[in-house]
């Protein structure tokens, strides 16, 4: 072996594997550190940071829209989780959703539109260079991230078993939040999220 070839080896051997990435998303695994999230435009016409939230121990980020019709079929369920968990001053967790499709259906004054005829009972951002999504690895809408009080993802993927509430069999959402509010890794720490594909825009040559 000559030198050269016996230095590219050394180089191999002392260079770090790259991490793996969940079993169904390409970018984040579970106890991979959170990206955040800053200064995204709300609903309530505030500006909205990930650090804004330092004083909760749970945060369930969820990657929705106004036009996609399964994500639409979790609204109810969403706003039913928010009220049982994040709706007092006090409680530990926060529920905040992000949007990222560009079309005029999911921009920010239909997203306004679609929380006030909804009652939405929780953060609404949007996020129009689609960024956040991207770091999340986040394909569809639905589609959920739950993070610790250390802002590591504990838990990915779909919020439960069934599109349609009446067929639910198994709920995902709610034991691994639940588990991280108790510093317990979740039994089922991810699953495949299911719905529409986010619009990302393609990338101009």
């Amino acid at each position: 072996m000559t030198r050269l070839a016996a230095f590219a080896v050394a180089v191999a051997l002392l260079s770090p594997a790259p991490l793996p990435a969940g079993q169904f998303n390409d970018k984040l695994s579970v106890g991979d550190a959170a990206p955040a999230w800053k200064d995204l435009p709300g609903i309530d016409g505030k500006k909205h940071s990930l650090a804004d939230l330092k004083d909760k121990e749970v945060v369930v980020l969820l990657f929705t829209c106004n036009s996609c019709p399964i994500a639409v079929d979790y609204e109810d369920r969403v706003i039913a989780f928010a009220k049982k968990h994040a709706a007092a001053a006090d409680s530990k967790v926060a529920v905040v959703a992000i949007n990222v499709n560009v079309i005029d259906e999911d921009r920010l004054p239909k997203m306004i539109e679609r929380a006030k005829d909804k009652g939405f009972n929780f953060t609404y951002l949007f996020d129009e260079t689609q960024k956040i999504a991207k770091e999340y690895g986040a394909q569809y809408t639905p589609e959920v991230f739950v993070l610790n009080k250390d802002r590591k993802v504990v838990y990915q993927g779909a919020i439960d078993d069934r599109n349609k509430p009446d067929q639910v069999k198994v709920n995902y959402l709610e034991p691994a939040v639940e588990a991280a509010l108790k510093g317990d890794k979740a039994e089922k720490p991810e699953t495949q999220a299911r719905g529409c594909k986010i619009r990302f825009l393609k990338l101009k040559n």
